[in-house]
Protein backbone atom coordinates (compact mmCIF):
# COMPACT_ATOMS: atom_id res chain seq x y z
CA UNK A 1 0.00 0.00 0.00
CA UNK A 2 1.34 3.62 -1.16
CA UNK A 3 1.62 6.41 1.05
CA UNK A 4 0.37 9.37 0.02
CA UNK A 5 1.58 11.55 2.21
CA UNK A 6 5.41 11.01 1.50
CA UNK A 7 5.06 10.15 -2.21
CA UNK A 8 6.36 6.23 -1.96
CA UNK A 9 4.70 3.94 -4.74
CA UNK A 10 5.99 0.64 -3.28
CA UNK A 11 5.06 0.59 0.12
CA UNK A 12 6.22 3.07 3.08
CA UNK A 13 9.04 2.13 4.60
CA UNK A 14 11.56 4.18 6.83
CA UNK A 15 14.43 4.45 4.45
CA UNK A 16 12.12 6.13 1.96
CA UNK A 17 9.46 8.15 3.99
CA UNK A 18 10.74 11.29 5.50
CA UNK A 19 7.82 12.01 7.69
CA UNK A 20 9.13 10.49 10.79
CA UNK A 21 6.22 8.66 11.41
CA UNK A 22 3.30 11.07 10.46
CA UNK A 23 2.55 9.60 7.42
CA UNK A 24 -0.97 7.50 6.32
CA UNK A 25 -0.10 3.92 7.00
CA UNK A 26 1.29 2.31 9.96
CA UNK A 27 4.64 0.94 8.33
CA UNK A 28 6.92 3.65 9.57
CA UNK A 29 5.54 4.56 12.83
CA UNK A 30 7.68 4.40 15.56
CA UNK A 31 6.75 2.10 18.34
CA UNK A 32 4.04 0.26 16.16
CA UNK A 33 2.15 -2.57 17.55
CA UNK A 34 1.56 -5.80 15.76
CA UNK A 35 -1.53 -7.58 15.68
CA UNK A 36 -1.53 -11.00 15.75
CA UNK A 37 -5.06 -11.00 16.41
CA UNK A 38 -6.26 -10.05 13.07
CA UNK A 39 -5.88 -12.83 11.31
CA UNK A 40 -8.40 -14.98 13.91
CA UNK A 41 -11.99 -15.53 13.13
CA UNK A 42 -13.99 -14.27 15.60
CA UNK A 43 -17.30 -15.28 17.28
CA UNK A 44 -20.51 -14.10 15.09
CA UNK A 45 -22.46 -13.01 18.12
CA UNK A 46 -18.64 -10.71 18.83
CA UNK A 47 -19.08 -7.25 19.97
CA UNK A 48 -15.50 -5.48 19.40
CA UNK A 49 -13.96 -3.81 21.88
CA UNK A 50 -15.12 0.11 22.26
CA UNK A 51 -11.75 1.11 23.15
CA UNK A 52 -9.18 2.27 20.80
CA UNK A 53 -5.66 3.49 21.31
CA UNK A 54 -4.00 6.79 19.36
CA UNK A 55 -0.71 8.11 18.92
CA UNK A 56 0.43 10.94 18.21
CA UNK A 57 4.20 12.90 18.14
CA UNK A 58 6.77 11.10 19.87
CA UNK A 59 5.79 8.45 22.57
CA UNK A 60 2.96 9.32 23.51
CA UNK A 61 0.31 7.13 23.53
CA UNK A 62 -3.64 7.41 25.13
CA UNK A 63 -7.14 5.69 24.75
CA UNK A 64 -10.36 7.08 23.49
CA UNK A 65 -14.04 5.69 23.37
CA UNK A 66 -15.58 4.44 20.35
CA UNK A 67 -19.09 5.03 21.01
CA UNK A 68 -20.58 5.34 17.16
CA UNK A 69 -18.62 1.93 16.49
CA UNK A 70 -16.26 3.35 13.66
CA UNK A 71 -14.71 1.20 11.58
CA UNK A 72 -10.94 2.27 11.92
CA UNK A 73 -7.85 0.70 11.08
CA UNK A 74 -4.63 0.60 12.47
CA UNK A 75 -2.80 3.53 10.42
CA UNK A 76 -5.44 5.85 9.98
CA UNK A 77 -5.59 9.54 10.96
CA UNK A 78 -8.48 10.08 12.82
CA UNK A 79 -10.13 12.98 14.87
CA UNK A 80 -10.39 13.04 18.53
CA UNK A 81 -11.20 14.97 21.52
CA UNK A 82 -8.55 17.09 22.93
CA UNK A 83 -7.25 17.51 26.30
CA UNK A 84 -8.23 21.02 27.13
CA UNK A 85 -10.89 21.52 24.20
CA UNK A 86 -10.90 21.31 21.36
CA UNK A 87 -10.03 18.41 18.67
CA UNK A 88 -6.23 16.64 17.96
CA UNK A 89 -5.20 14.35 15.45
CA UNK A 90 -3.49 11.15 15.89
CA UNK A 91 -2.93 7.78 14.30
CA UNK A 92 -4.91 4.57 14.93
CA UNK A 93 -2.31 2.79 16.56
CA UNK A 94 -4.01 -0.71 18.02
CA UNK A 95 -7.94 -1.96 18.19
CA UNK A 96 -9.63 -4.88 19.15
CA UNK A 97 -9.30 -7.25 21.84
CA UNK A 98 -5.05 -6.31 22.21
CA UNK A 99 -6.47 -2.73 23.30
CA UNK A 100 -7.82 -4.45 26.47
CA UNK A 101 -4.83 -6.54 27.41
CA UNK A 102 -2.56 -3.17 26.80
CA UNK A 103 -4.91 -1.38 29.50
CA UNK A 104 -4.30 -4.10 31.80
CA UNK A 105 -0.50 -4.04 31.17
CA UNK A 106 -0.51 -0.18 31.82
CA UNK A 107 -2.97 -0.76 34.50
CA UNK A 108 -5.53 1.89 33.14
CA UNK A 109 -9.37 0.95 34.07
CA UNK A 110 -12.25 1.33 31.99
CA UNK A 111 -13.65 4.32 34.00
CA UNK A 112 -10.70 6.54 33.59
CA UNK A 113 -11.40 6.66 29.74
CA UNK A 114 -13.34 9.68 29.09
CA UNK A 115 -12.74 10.92 25.65
CA UNK A 116 -14.43 9.77 22.54
CA UNK A 117 -13.43 9.97 18.94
CA UNK A 118 -15.14 12.41 16.35
CA UNK A 119 -14.74 11.29 13.21
CA UNK A 120 -12.22 10.14 10.30
CA UNK A 121 -10.05 12.93 9.54
CA UNK A 122 -11.42 14.94 6.41
CA UNK A 123 -8.67 16.84 3.87
CA UNK A 124 -9.23 19.82 5.87
CA UNK A 125 -8.38 18.83 9.10
CA UNK A 126 -5.00 17.21 7.69
CA UNK A 127 -4.52 20.43 5.64
CA UNK A 128 -4.61 22.52 8.97
CA UNK A 129 -2.59 19.12 10.79
CA UNK A 130 0.08 19.93 8.44
CA UNK A 131 0.13 23.49 8.51
CA UNK A 132 0.07 23.45 12.60
CA UNK A 133 3.35 20.90 12.19
CA UNK A 134 4.95 23.35 10.37
CA UNK A 135 5.57 25.65 12.74
CA UNK A 136 6.83 23.73 15.63
CA UNK A 137 10.23 24.41 14.81
CA UNK A 138 9.76 28.49 14.59
CA UNK A 139 8.11 28.46 17.68
CA UNK A 140 10.56 26.56 19.69
CA UNK A 141 13.54 28.50 18.38
CA UNK A 142 11.60 32.16 18.95
CA UNK A 143 10.31 30.22 22.82
CA UNK A 144 14.20 29.51 23.44
CA UNK A 145 15.77 33.22 22.82
CA UNK A 146 12.56 34.54 25.29
CA UNK A 147 13.73 32.03 27.97
CA UNK A 148 17.14 33.52 27.38
CA UNK A 149 16.24 36.71 27.36
CA UNK A 150 14.44 36.14 30.99
CA UNK A 151 17.35 34.51 32.01
CA UNK A 152 15.70 31.37 33.02
CA UNK A 153 17.88 27.82 33.47
CA UNK A 154 15.61 25.77 31.26
CA UNK A 155 16.15 24.26 28.29
CA UNK A 156 12.99 23.79 25.60
CA UNK A 157 13.16 20.81 23.69
CA UNK A 158 10.41 20.15 21.82
CA UNK A 159 7.11 21.45 20.80
CA UNK A 160 3.70 19.98 19.99
CA UNK A 161 0.89 21.69 18.45
CA UNK A 162 -2.81 20.49 18.65
CA UNK A 163 -4.32 19.32 15.63
CA UNK A 164 -6.72 22.43 15.31
CA UNK A 165 -3.64 24.88 15.94
CA UNK A 166 -5.38 26.05 18.95
CA UNK A 167 -3.16 25.03 21.37
CA UNK A 168 0.92 24.25 22.10
CA UNK A 169 2.63 22.02 24.75
CA UNK A 170 6.16 23.09 25.64
CA UNK A 171 8.85 20.41 26.46
CA UNK A 172 11.71 21.78 28.45
CA UNK A 173 14.28 19.79 30.99
CA UNK A 174 15.77 21.58 33.83
CA UNK A 175 17.67 21.17 37.03
CA UNK A 176 15.25 22.38 39.19
CA UNK A 177 11.67 24.35 39.47
CA UNK A 178 11.87 26.90 37.36
CA UNK A 179 9.08 30.14 37.54
CA UNK A 180 7.98 30.52 33.99
CA UNK A 181 4.67 32.85 34.63
CA UNK A 182 6.20 35.80 32.95
CA UNK A 183 7.83 33.33 29.99
CA UNK A 184 3.92 32.05 29.51
CA UNK A 185 2.93 36.02 28.96
CA UNK A 186 5.16 36.99 26.95
CA UNK A 187 4.47 33.39 24.79
CA UNK A 188 1.09 34.12 24.57
CA UNK A 189 1.19 37.39 23.39
CA UNK A 190 3.76 36.34 20.92
CA UNK A 191 2.15 33.25 19.07
CA UNK A 192 -1.58 33.66 20.23
CA UNK A 193 -2.32 30.33 21.50
CA UNK A 194 -3.17 28.40 24.70
CA UNK A 195 0.70 27.49 26.00
CA UNK A 196 0.66 24.36 28.38
CA UNK A 197 4.48 23.87 29.90
CA UNK A 198 5.57 20.16 30.60
CA UNK A 199 8.72 19.33 32.32
CA UNK A 200 10.29 16.03 31.14
CA UNK A 201 13.69 13.86 32.10
CA UNK A 202 16.67 13.25 30.16
CA UNK A 203 15.71 10.14 28.70
CA UNK A 204 12.36 11.39 27.82
CA UNK A 205 14.06 14.00 25.99
CA UNK A 206 15.90 11.36 24.32
CA UNK A 207 13.24 9.63 23.52
CA UNK A 208 11.67 12.50 21.84
CA UNK A 209 14.04 13.90 19.88
CA UNK A 210 16.09 10.40 18.89
CA UNK A 211 19.13 9.96 17.41
CA UNK A 212 22.06 6.72 16.58
CA UNK A 213 23.55 5.34 19.71
CA UNK A 214 26.84 3.87 20.08
CA UNK A 215 26.07 0.63 18.85
CA UNK A 216 25.05 2.27 15.79
CA UNK A 217 21.58 1.72 15.90
CA UNK A 218 18.29 4.11 16.48
CA UNK A 219 17.89 4.45 20.27
CA UNK A 220 16.04 2.22 21.84
CA UNK A 221 13.67 5.24 23.83
CA UNK A 222 12.68 6.31 20.59
CA UNK A 223 11.69 3.11 18.49
CA UNK A 224 10.38 0.60 20.94
CA UNK A 225 10.78 1.15 24.41
CA UNK A 226 7.93 2.45 26.19
CA UNK A 227 8.70 2.47 29.73
CA UNK A 228 12.02 3.77 31.58
CA UNK A 229 13.42 1.04 33.97
CA UNK A 230 16.09 2.44 36.45
CA UNK A 231 19.54 1.85 35.72
CA UNK A 232 22.70 1.24 38.49
CA UNK A 233 26.33 0.79 38.55
CA UNK A 234 25.34 -2.59 40.20
CA UNK A 235 24.35 -4.01 36.58
CA UNK A 236 27.57 -2.94 34.96
CA UNK A 237 29.76 -4.29 37.93
CA UNK A 238 28.02 -8.01 37.65
CA UNK A 239 28.79 -8.30 33.91
CA UNK A 240 32.38 -7.22 34.64
CA UNK A 241 32.01 -4.01 32.63
CA UNK A 242 34.48 -0.97 33.17
CA UNK A 243 32.96 1.73 35.62
CA UNK A 244 33.63 4.10 32.96
CA UNK A 245 30.96 7.16 32.87
CA UNK A 246 32.11 7.75 29.13
CA UNK A 247 31.05 3.86 28.09
CA UNK A 248 28.73 3.74 30.26
CA UNK A 249 26.28 6.51 29.40
CA UNK A 250 24.17 7.25 26.90
CA UNK A 251 23.10 9.86 24.82
CA UNK A 252 20.90 11.49 27.28
CA UNK A 253 23.74 11.23 29.89
CA UNK A 254 22.74 8.86 31.83
CA UNK A 255 23.15 5.17 32.20
CA UNK A 256 22.25 2.96 28.85
CA UNK A 257 18.84 1.34 29.55
CA UNK A 258 20.49 -1.57 27.50
CA UNK A 259 22.51 -2.23 30.56
CA UNK A 260 19.45 -3.89 31.81
CA UNK A 261 18.63 -6.36 28.84
CA UNK A 262 21.34 -9.13 29.76
CA UNK A 263 21.56 -8.49 33.60
CA UNK A 264 19.08 -11.56 34.80
CA UNK A 265 20.82 -13.90 32.15
CA UNK A 266 24.52 -12.65 34.22
CA UNK A 267 22.49 -12.84 37.32
CA UNK A 268 21.18 -16.20 36.97
CA UNK A 269 25.29 -17.29 36.15
CA UNK A 270 26.50 -15.89 38.74
CA UNK A 271 24.62 -17.75 41.48
CA UNK A 272 27.21 -20.79 41.47
CA UNK A 273 30.12 -18.65 41.88
CA UNK A 274 30.81 -17.97 45.16
CA UNK A 275 31.32 -14.05 46.12
CA UNK A 276 34.11 -12.03 47.79
CA UNK A 277 36.58 -14.41 46.91
CA UNK A 278 40.19 -12.58 47.29
CA UNK A 279 42.92 -15.23 48.42
CA UNK A 280 43.14 -19.08 48.64
CA UNK A 281 45.73 -20.61 50.84
CA UNK A 282 48.14 -23.21 49.85
CA UNK A 283 51.46 -24.77 51.23
CA UNK A 284 53.19 -22.62 48.20
CA UNK A 285 51.69 -19.61 49.20
CA UNK A 286 48.46 -17.05 49.17
CA UNK A 287 47.13 -17.14 45.80
CA UNK A 288 45.06 -14.37 44.88
CA UNK A 289 42.00 -13.45 42.96
CA UNK A 290 42.25 -11.67 39.65
CA UNK A 291 39.43 -12.26 37.07
CA UNK A 292 36.64 -14.69 36.57
CA UNK A 293 35.09 -16.00 33.13
CA UNK A 294 31.46 -16.19 34.71
CA UNK A 295 29.72 -18.28 31.83
CA UNK A 296 32.65 -20.75 31.37
CA UNK A 297 32.96 -21.04 35.01
CA UNK A 298 36.27 -20.41 35.30
CA UNK A 299 38.20 -18.18 38.15
CA UNK A 300 41.99 -17.50 38.18
CA UNK A 301 44.29 -17.01 40.38
CA UNK A 302 47.97 -15.96 40.82
CA UNK A 303 50.95 -15.91 43.28
CA UNK A 304 52.71 -13.00 44.20
CA UNK A 305 56.13 -12.18 42.17
CA UNK A 306 54.72 -14.37 39.12
CA UNK A 307 52.77 -13.90 35.97
CA UNK A 308 51.28 -16.57 35.07
CA UNK A 309 47.91 -17.27 35.88
CA UNK A 310 46.24 -20.62 37.22
CA UNK A 311 42.45 -20.97 36.02
CA UNK A 312 40.70 -23.33 38.19
CA UNK A 313 37.33 -24.21 38.12
CA UNK A 314 34.54 -22.75 40.50
CA UNK A 315 33.38 -26.36 41.63
CA UNK A 316 37.36 -27.07 42.75
CA UNK A 317 37.52 -23.25 44.00
CA UNK A 318 34.65 -24.19 46.49
CA UNK A 319 36.29 -26.99 47.71
CA UNK A 320 39.51 -25.09 48.54
CA UNK A 321 37.56 -22.50 50.57
CA UNK A 322 36.62 -25.43 52.39
CA UNK A 323 39.43 -26.88 52.89
CA UNK A 324 40.71 -23.18 54.27
CA UNK A 325 37.99 -22.56 56.78
CA UNK A 326 39.22 -26.14 58.36
CA UNK A 327 42.85 -25.04 58.60
CA UNK A 328 43.96 -27.32 55.57
CA UNK A 329 45.91 -25.96 52.37
CA UNK A 330 46.12 -28.42 48.99
CA UNK A 331 49.66 -28.59 48.03
CA UNK A 332 49.91 -26.39 44.72
CA UNK A 333 47.62 -25.05 42.18
CA UNK A 334 49.63 -25.06 39.29
CA UNK A 335 48.83 -29.14 39.61
CA UNK A 336 45.04 -28.67 39.59
CA UNK A 337 44.97 -25.83 36.88
CA UNK A 338 42.93 -26.01 33.83
CA UNK A 339 44.50 -27.35 30.31
CA UNK A 340 42.57 -24.24 28.18
CA UNK A 341 42.69 -25.05 23.75
CA UNK A 342 45.17 -22.64 22.58
CA UNK A 343 44.85 -21.34 19.17
CA UNK A 344 47.23 -21.72 16.18
CA UNK A 345 48.24 -18.18 15.01
CA UNK A 346 48.42 -18.59 10.92
CA UNK A 347 50.83 -16.01 9.40
CA UNK A 348 48.26 -14.46 6.75
CA UNK A 349 50.58 -14.22 3.31
CA UNK A 350 49.32 -11.52 1.25
CA UNK A 351 48.23 -12.52 -2.16
CA UNK A 352 50.03 -9.14 -3.54
CA UNK A 353 53.70 -7.72 -3.66
CA UNK A 354 53.84 -4.60 -0.45
CA UNK A 355 55.95 -2.40 -3.03
CA UNK A 356 55.35 0.76 -0.87
CA UNK A 357 55.88 -0.71 2.78
CA UNK A 358 52.41 0.43 3.70
CA UNK A 359 51.81 -3.09 5.47
CA UNK A 360 54.10 -1.67 8.24
CA UNK A 361 52.92 -0.30 11.03
CA UNK A 362 56.19 1.85 12.00
CA UNK A 363 56.34 3.44 8.21
CA UNK A 364 54.68 7.02 10.19
CA UNK A 365 57.28 6.41 13.24
CA UNK A 366 59.51 9.26 13.05
CA UNK A 367 63.56 8.03 12.44
CA UNK A 368 66.32 9.13 14.17
CA UNK A 369 67.82 11.32 12.20
CA UNK A 370 71.94 11.24 11.61
CA UNK A 371 73.95 14.46 12.03
CA UNK A 372 76.72 13.14 9.67
CA UNK A 373 74.56 11.88 6.72
CA UNK A 374 75.96 14.03 4.78
CA UNK A 375 79.63 13.61 5.59
CA UNK A 376 79.44 10.07 4.70
CA UNK A 377 77.40 10.17 1.94
CA UNK A 378 80.43 11.75 -0.26
CA UNK A 379 82.35 8.71 0.96
CA UNK A 380 80.28 6.26 -0.44
CA UNK A 381 80.94 4.78 -3.38
CA UNK A 382 77.88 6.18 -5.36
CA UNK A 383 78.32 9.32 -4.15
CA UNK A 384 79.29 12.06 -6.74
CA UNK A 385 82.22 12.87 -5.44
CA UNK A 386 83.71 9.14 -5.52
CA UNK A 387 82.25 8.62 -9.30
CA UNK A 388 84.81 7.35 -12.12
CA UNK A 389 85.20 9.43 -15.02
CA UNK A 390 83.54 8.45 -17.92
CA UNK A 391 85.61 7.18 -20.52
CA UNK A 392 85.65 9.43 -23.75
CA UNK A 393 84.61 7.45 -26.70
CA UNK A 394 86.20 8.37 -30.36
CA UNK A 395 84.83 11.60 -31.98
CA UNK A 396 83.35 13.02 -29.09
CA UNK A 397 84.98 15.88 -27.90
CA UNK A 398 86.84 15.77 -24.58
CA UNK A 399 85.20 16.82 -20.97
CA UNK A 400 85.48 20.73 -20.23
CA UNK A 401 87.40 21.50 -17.20
CA UNK A 402 86.37 23.77 -14.20
CA UNK A 403 87.34 27.16 -14.80
CA UNK A 404 88.14 29.17 -11.78
CA UNK A 405 86.15 32.03 -11.22
CA UNK A 406 87.69 35.50 -10.52
CA UNK A 407 87.89 35.39 -7.10
CA UNK A 408 89.08 31.98 -6.90
CA UNK A 409 93.15 31.45 -6.96
CA UNK A 410 94.34 29.42 -9.91
CA UNK A 411 95.21 25.80 -8.99
CA UNK A 412 99.46 26.18 -8.63
CA UNK A 413 99.29 28.57 -5.88
CA UNK A 414 96.01 26.59 -3.96
CA UNK A 415 97.45 25.51 -0.56
CA UNK A 416 96.84 21.66 -0.77
CA UNK A 417 94.68 20.01 2.04
CA UNK A 418 97.66 18.33 3.57
CA UNK A 419 98.99 21.52 4.63
CA UNK A 420 96.00 22.85 6.27
CA UNK A 421 96.39 19.78 8.76
CA UNK A 422 100.38 19.25 8.88
CA UNK A 423 102.18 22.99 8.51
CA UNK A 424 105.60 21.70 8.41
CA UNK A 425 104.36 20.50 4.26
CA UNK A 426 105.38 23.22 1.97
CA UNK A 427 103.32 25.08 -0.76
CA UNK A 428 103.30 23.66 -4.13
CA UNK A 429 105.73 26.54 -5.67
CA UNK A 430 107.29 29.08 -4.16
CA UNK A 431 106.62 32.46 -3.63
CA UNK A 432 109.53 35.24 -2.67
CA UNK A 433 108.04 37.29 0.22
CA UNK A 434 108.83 40.61 1.15
CA UNK A 435 111.67 40.37 3.90
CA UNK A 436 110.86 41.78 7.29
CA UNK A 437 111.32 45.34 8.06
CA UNK A 438 112.16 45.92 12.09
CA UNK A 439 113.27 49.37 11.73
CA UNK A 440 111.63 52.55 12.62
CA UNK A 441 111.39 53.47 9.22
CA UNK A 442 108.19 53.51 7.41
CA UNK A 443 109.74 52.11 3.76
CA UNK A 444 112.53 50.22 3.09
CA UNK A 445 114.21 49.26 0.13
CA UNK A 446 115.41 45.83 -0.12
CA UNK A 447 118.28 44.91 -2.07
CA UNK A 448 116.18 43.27 -5.09
CA UNK A 449 114.06 45.91 -5.25
CA UNK A 450 110.32 45.45 -3.02
CA UNK A 451 109.40 47.97 -0.59
CA UNK A 452 107.48 46.81 1.84
CA UNK A 453 105.82 48.72 4.99
CA UNK A 454 106.66 48.03 8.72
CA UNK A 455 103.61 47.67 11.06
CA UNK A 456 104.28 50.69 12.60
CA UNK A 457 104.09 52.67 9.90
CA UNK A 458 100.89 51.05 8.65
CA UNK A 459 99.46 51.88 12.15
CA UNK A 460 100.75 55.37 12.47
CA UNK A 461 98.98 55.85 9.04
CA UNK A 462 95.93 54.19 9.96
CA UNK A 463 95.77 57.10 12.66
CA UNK A 464 97.34 59.96 10.79
CA UNK A 465 94.13 59.47 8.53
CA UNK A 466 91.44 59.46 11.39
CA UNK A 467 92.90 62.13 12.90
CA UNK A 468 91.98 64.04 9.21
CA UNK A 469 88.61 62.97 8.99
CA UNK A 470 87.53 64.03 12.23
CA UNK A 471 89.33 67.11 12.10
CA UNK A 472 87.00 70.29 11.90
CA UNK A 473 87.18 72.54 9.15
CA UNK A 474 85.23 75.52 7.92
CA UNK A 475 85.67 75.05 4.09
CA UNK A 476 82.66 73.22 2.60
CA UNK A 477 83.13 70.19 0.53
CA UNK A 478 82.82 71.50 -3.02
CA UNK A 479 86.03 73.97 -1.92
CA UNK A 480 87.81 70.95 -0.19
CA UNK A 481 87.20 68.81 -3.48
Amino acid sequence: MGCGSCSTGGGCAPSGCKSNGSCLTGGCQKMEVYDWLSNLDMPSNYKPFQVIEVKFKGARKEFYLNNDNIYLEIGELIAVEGSTGGYDIGHVSLTGELVRMQMKRRKTPMDQVTRKVYRKATEADVDKWKLAKDLEWETMHKARTLALDLRLSMKISDVDYQGDKTKATFFYTAEGRVDFRELIKKMAETFRIRIEMRQIGMRQEAGRLGGIGSCGRELCCSTWLTNFKTVSTAAARYQNLSLNTLKLAGQCGKLKCCLNYELDTYLDALKDIPDRVENLQTEVGTARHQKTDIFKKLMWFSYPNQEDWIPLKVDRVKEIMAMNKKGQKPSNLKDEAVELPTSAIVEKIPDYENVVGQDSLTRLDDKPRNKNNRNNNKNKPGSVNNRPERPVKAGQPAQRTAQPTPNQKPAENRRPPEARRNPEVKKGPEVKKAPEVNSVQDVVKAEDGTVAKSPSASRNNRSRNNRRRNKPTDKPKNEEN
